[in-house]
């Protein structure tokens, strides 16, 4: 649902450019900017930028599913959220950031996080799978063009960290 919901938003994006979607992206550091954290996720800049997020963001979605049972949604709501408000928090000023790449990196790190934390076999083998599949990813965190929202990357990875580590408390 999540992937159909990005690409609905692209074609919206591409077929009624007048609307202008791509301002509810967070824009750091100001009120107007709050919306972005739970909009620019959906939001894309074009149509390679939507098709680098979605494949990784699908498959990563179907592990959480695989790792976390029902109780996928819990997590995968702070990783959007506090992806979402840290790069609110500490993202370049002027800049509005748009994509789902910081989630992307939040459910990485979970992932693997949580393989390390659980330590049982279904994490375990999850987070190896990741790790090996995805784990190239992780040298991308700081992207080499200017343009990219590292502060994004940077934010879900830390976030999806930290929820792995809140879920092994509890």
């Amino acid at each position: 649902m999540m992937v159909m919901a990005i690409w609905a938003v692209y074609v919206v994006t591409v077929l009624v450019p007048f609307l202008g979607l791509q301002r509810w992206g967070i824009v750091p550091r100001d009120i107007n900017g709050l919306p972005g954290i739970l909009f620019a996720p959906l939001l894309h800049a074009n149509l390679f930028h939507t098709a680098a997020n979605t494949i990784p963001l699908f498959v990563l979605m179907l592990l959480l599913v695989l790792q976390a049972g029902r109780k996928w949604p819990q997590p995968f709501a702070f990783i959007w959220l506090g992806t979402g408000l840290g790069t609110w928090v500490i993202g370049r000023g002027g800049a509005v950031h748009l994509g789902a790449s910081g989630v992307v990196y939040g459910l990485l790190t979970y992932l693997i996080a949580s393989g390390i934390y659980q330590r049982n076999w279904r994490s375990m083998l999850i987070a190896a799978f990741v790790f090996l599949t995805f784990g190239s990813m992780l040298w991308r965190i700081f992207p080499p063009t200017w343009f990219i929202s590292w502060e994004s990357h940077l934010c879900g990875a830390v976030v999806g960290v930290l929820v792995a580590s809140m879920a092994r408390h509890r």
